[in-house]
């Protein structure tokens, strides 16, 4: 399952992505569970989205350091009692991201794969999120969780979900900028197919104590619909 995924670092100071963006020379953005991510959400008093700094991960109950759970199943969102109230009050937001990661389990090792989007678009990640009180904190931690679906045509045969992908026409109505229920904006978490993307083996520094592994060989590609 997706734990790390990419942007372009002037995308964290953009919530809104209409105008063309200028991508020479900008520098790649990791980001991993348990870091900051930058949220777009929608402000209602100011009736504008703005951008939140959240941690990747709600805090376990028992071990705030930990962060567990850092996916909510799309099918279920709306009824898990981590994230159900969240929901329903459109504490949803989104994450700007080039690329995304997949994990493969390969006997004892998981095999990281990434997936790119081949016209090089924006595109956002749905989450949600919520303020938790933590003691010894100052002040409210925000933290947020990735929102999934069942994986397309090309990730399944390495796993089976994937990131909720939103098209920017539909960021409206997932942050609650319309007048749209709760269940039209679950709608939008669906898988998407038939989609020009590419995945390829996950570039890695190779250890000089370690022979080079063969690189895997990636899956079969479907054909584009």
């Amino acid at each position: 399952m997706c734990g790390k995924f990419t942007a372009m670092a002037s995308w964290r100071k953009v919530v809104a992505f209409s105008q063309p963006l200028e991508e020479a020379g900008d520098e790649r953005v990791t980001y991993r569970v348990a870091g900051i991510l930058p949220v777009i959400v929608h402000d209602r008093e100011a009736a504008a989205r703005k951008i939140v700094p959240m941690q990747w991960g709600f805090p376990h109950p028992r071990d705030p350091r930990r962060p567990q759970p850092i996916h909510a199943r799309s099918e279920t969102i709306d009824t898990t009692a981590a994230f159900a109230q969240a929901f329903r009050d459109g504490q949803r937001g989104i994450v700007a991201m080039r690329t995304f990661n997949e994990g493969e389990e390969v006997g004892s090792k998981t095999v990281q794969w990434t997936v790119e989007p081949a016209d090089g678009a924006v595109r956002g990640l749905a989450f949600i999120w919520r303020r938790f009180e933590i003691e010894g904190r100052d002040g409210p931690v925000l933290a947020c969780a990735m929102c999934t679906v069942p994986a397309n045509a090309l990730i399944a045969p390495i796993t089976d979900r994937m990131p909720a992908v939103l098209e920017e026409s539909d960021w409206p109505r997932w942050l609650g900028e319309t007048d749209a229920p709760p269940e039209a904006a679950k709608a939008l978490l669906r898988t998407v197919e038939g989609t020009d993307w590419r995945m390829t083996p996950e570039d890695r520094v190779p250890n000089p104590r370690k022979r080079p592994d063969a690189s895997p060989s990636p899956p079969a590609q479907p054909k584009l619909l």
